[in-house]
């Protein structure tokens, strides 16, 4: 890819080694209808705070060695828009999402290698469950993720891809019917909302109490209800994972740290 246009203004994107685009500050400045060259860089340095690492860096010019060029990776344009107040910025902001996101950057095809955690999970899941056989199991994960093959899966998507296998474990590895299985699921998904709700409730709150207030009951009574369908050998357990469960963190470091404690 060579340019990309927005609104007729013209990019000429930096592509790293490892194949993602950079936009420069003034491209980025001037897509968002500032007249001076600088404003992104202004933006940026008054929130510096904001940006992740891998969201903008310094870089030598292509074309002028001499010369130092600040770019921005696809996310850090994405939240430059937030701060800009330009007319134009939220429709920038789109066209990033939906043009740059989705179309320029392709889904990244997976390593073999890193396929084989996920497909351990599966192969997991078809010995535990007997309603699922393995064409089964890989179709959950391809609804789940919107992919024809798990090697469309994302990287940074294969710990939750793997969580979301370990989950349907708990759930399918029973010789129940169907119908109760289903209950059972129902049950599950309903006492980690109500491990989520004990632990954030607060701050729903403090952002509307009205809200809040309207929901609190059905995520505390429904809780109460839903312990009743689990199995009382697996409650303790359950309830640990549930209130120690690092709900902040990002997928990747949330997949690490479960792991390093499993």
């Amino acid at each position: 890819m060579n340019s990309l246009t927005f609104n007729a203004i013209e990019f000429h994107p930096i592509k790293s080694l490892d194949q993602e685009i950079w936009i420069t500050s003034t491209e980025l400045s001037k897509a968002l209808g500032y007249s001076r060259a600088d404003a992104v860089t202004k933006i940026y340095d008054r929130n510096i705070d904001e940006f992740a690492h891998d969201m903008t860096k310094i870089i030598d010019s292509p074309q002028n060695p001499n010369l130092v060029l600040r770019v921005f990776s696809l996310r850090g344009c994405h939240l430059i828009t937030f701060f800009a107040r330009t007319p134009v910025a939220k429709e920038f902001r789109k066209w990033v999402l939906d043009i740059l996101d989705r179309e320029v950057q392709p889904k990244a095809k997976n390593h073999k290698t890193e396929r084989v955690v996920l497909n351990d999970a599966l192969n997991m899941l078809v010995a535990k469950s007997q309603h699922l056989n393995f064409s089964d199991a890989y179709k959950l994960v391809h609804q789940r993720f919107n992919v024809n093959g798990i090697d469309e899966i994302s990287l940074d998507q294969i710990p939750v891809a793997v969580e979301y296998v370990h989950h349907l474990i708990a759930l399918f590895s029973s010789d129940k019917q169907p119908s109760t299985m289903n209950v059972r699921a129902m049950a599950m998904h309903l006492v980690w909302l109500s491990g989520w709700w004990r632990q954030f409730g607060t701050a729903v709150r403090g952002i509307n109490p009205h809200m809040s207030s309207a929901i609190h009951d059905h995520f505390n009574d429904g809780g109460f209800v839903a312990w009743t369908f689990i199995e009382k050998e697996k409650q303790a357990e359950l309830r640990k994972r549930i209130e120690t469960y690092p709900w902040h963190l990002a997928a990747m470091d949330r997949y690490h740290l479960l792991n390093n404690h499993s």
